[in-house]
C-alpha cells in the first residue's frame, strides 16, 4: 500500500508540475526560452544548497551560467503578465470567499552599490540597518494555503533622484519614486479588480498607519485588520464609559473596561499557541465612508506582561465577532512564513543579478516555484490518513 500511494503522490507532483509548463509557455514565443524557464523553476524545486547561476545551470545540464544570465535580462518575456497569469493560477486552485490578502515586505542583503534600489535600509528580516534591497509584496492565505500573488521592489529616492544611475541598472524613465505603502495599494488594486476571492487585507503597522491605504480599502468594502503605532489618532464612538472623544490609540485602550479583554487563541506558533488577551471599541470612521461597515481599534494584551500591547484598526461588518477580528490579525504571521520557505525551499532570495528587469524575472520564477509547492500540498492534504494537512515536499526531479 506504501508504494501505491508512493507512486500515485510522484504522479501527482509530475500531473501539477505540467501546470506549470502551461503557466509558463503563453509568455515565451519561442522554444529554447521557454525551456529554459520551464528548467528555472524545476531547478528552484530541486535540493540544491545555492540557487545560482552556477547550480542551476549544473542542474539543467547547461555548459555555463550564461543561459541563465540570458533567461533573467536578455530573453523577450514579460514578468509582468506571466505575474497576472500567476495569480489567475494561484486564485483558480486556493481561491475561497474567505481569503485575507497580506501585505508586508522583507530584505535582500546585497553587496556593493549596483544592485537596483541597493542602499544602507532598515531591514526587518535582518533586524537592522543593511546594505539591502527591500521587495514589497503581496500574499494570499485561505484554507487550502499560501503564497505569494504579487511583488515591487522599492526603489529609495537615492536611486530614483538620480536617473543615470537608474538607467544603468535598467530602471525604466516612467518609473518613480514610491513609497512601500503605495506600492501595496498598487498591488492590493490589481488583486482585487482581477478578482482575487478576499474578504480581508491585513499588514504590519508599516501599512496600517497610512490613512491612504486605509481609506482606499474602506472606499472598495474591504474589511481589514492593519496594525498601528502606539501613538496613532483614533476617534472613539461618543459615549463609551470612559472613553476619551479624541486621542492616541494607547489612551483609548488604557481607558477600556477591564471586562472588555476576552483570552483568545489566534493559532500556533513557533513556541506553542499563540494566545493573547484582546479587546476592542468602536471608532468612528471617515466622513465619507460612516455608512460603510463598523471601525474599531483593536487591541492585543500579552497574558504575562500587561505592559506589552500590539494596536490596530479594524473595519468589517457590524456583527463581525471579537474573535474573527483577532484571528485576521493572526494571520498576518503568514507572510512571515511564506518568506522563509519561499528563501529556503525555491530561493527567492539565492538570485546573483543587479539590473532592476532581472530583479522582476527571478522573483517572479521563484513565485510560480513557491505557487507550485503549495498547491501540490494542497492537493495531497484531503488524501492523507487523518486529515493531518502535514505532506512531503515534492521532489523536482
Amino acid at each position: 500500500m506504501g508504494d501505491d500511494v508512493g507512486v500515485a503522490e510522484v504522479a501527482g507532483w509530475a500531473q501539477e508540475f505540467s501546470q506549470v509548463e502551461a503557466l509558463l509557455g503563453p509568455r515565451f514565443g519561442r522554444r529554447e526560452p521557454r525551456a529554459r524557464a520551464v528548467g528555472y523553476v524545476r531547478s528552484l524545486l530541486a535540493p540544491l544548497e545555492r540557487k545560482n547561476g552556477w547550480t542551476i545551470s549544473e542542474a539543467t545540464g547547461a555548459r555555463s551560467p550564461d543561459s541563465v544570465q540570458w533567461l533573467l535580462t536578455g530573453a523577450d518575456w514579460d514578468p509582468d503578465l506571466l505575474r497576472d497569469d500567476l495569480r489567475d493560477w494561484v486564485a483558480g486552485q486556493l481561491g475561497d470567499p474567505s481569503g485575507v490578502l497580506i501585505v508586508d515586505d522583507t530584505g535582500f542583503l546585497k553587496k556593493g552599490t549596483k544592485s537596483a534600489g541597493v542602499q544602507r535600509q532598515y531591514s526587518g528580516t535582518a533586524g537592522r540597518v543593511e546594505n539591502c534591497q527591500i521587495g514589497v509584496f503581496l500574499a494570499y492565505a485561505t484554507p487550502a494555503g499560501r503564497t505569494l500573488l504579487d511583488r515591487e521592489l522599492y526603489l529609495p529616492q537615492s536611486w530614483t533622484d538620480d536617473r543615470d544611475r537608474c538607467t544603468e541598472a535598467g530602471v525604466p524613465a516612467e518609473v518613480g519614486f514610491a513609497t512601500k505603502p503605495e506600492l501595496a495599494q498598487t498591488m492590493l488594486a490589481r488583486a482585487l479588480e482581477a478578482g482575487v476571492p478576499a474578504a480581508w487585507v491585513t499588514g504590519d503597522e508599516a501599512y496600517g498607519q497610512v490613512s491612504a491605504l486605509r481609506r482606499m480599502l474602506d472606499g472598495r468594502g474591504m474589511s481589514y485588520v492593519l496594525a498601528v503605532a502606539s501613538n496613532q489618532r483614533v476617534h472613539p464612538t461618543a459615549g463609551g464609559e470612559g472613553q476619551p472623544s479624541e486621542g492616541r490609540i494607547d489612551d483609548a485602550v488604557a481607558a477600556l473596561d477591564p471586562r472588555c479583554w476576552t483570552t483568545i487563541t489566534v493559532g500556533a506558533g513557533a513556541k506553542g499557541p499563540r494566545t493573547y488577551q484582546w479587546a476592542r471599541a468602536q471608532v468612528r470612521p471617515l466622513p465619507e465612508h460612516a455608512s460603510g461597515p463598523e471601525h474599531w481599534l483593536l487591541a492585543r494584551r500579552s497574558l504575562t506582561d500587561p505592559t506589552d500591547v500590539a494596536y490596530y484598526l479594524a473595519a468589517a461588518p457590524a456583527k463581525t465577532p471579537l474573535r474573527e477580528l483577532a484571528r485576521i490579525a493572526g494571520v498576518r504571521w503568514a507572510i512571515e512564513e511564506t518568506f522563509q520557505t519561499a528563501k529556503n525551499e525555491v530561493g527567492l532570495d539565492h538570485y546573483q543579478v543587479r539590473r532592476y528587469p532581472g530583479w522582476y524575472r527571478h522573483i517572479t520564477l521563484a513565485m510560480a516555484a513557491h505557487a507550485f509547492l503549495t498547491i501540490t500540498r494542497a492537493g495531497t492534504r484531503p488524501r492523507e490518513k487523518g486529515g493531518s494537512g502535514a505532506s512531503p515536499t515534492p521532489s523536482a526531479s
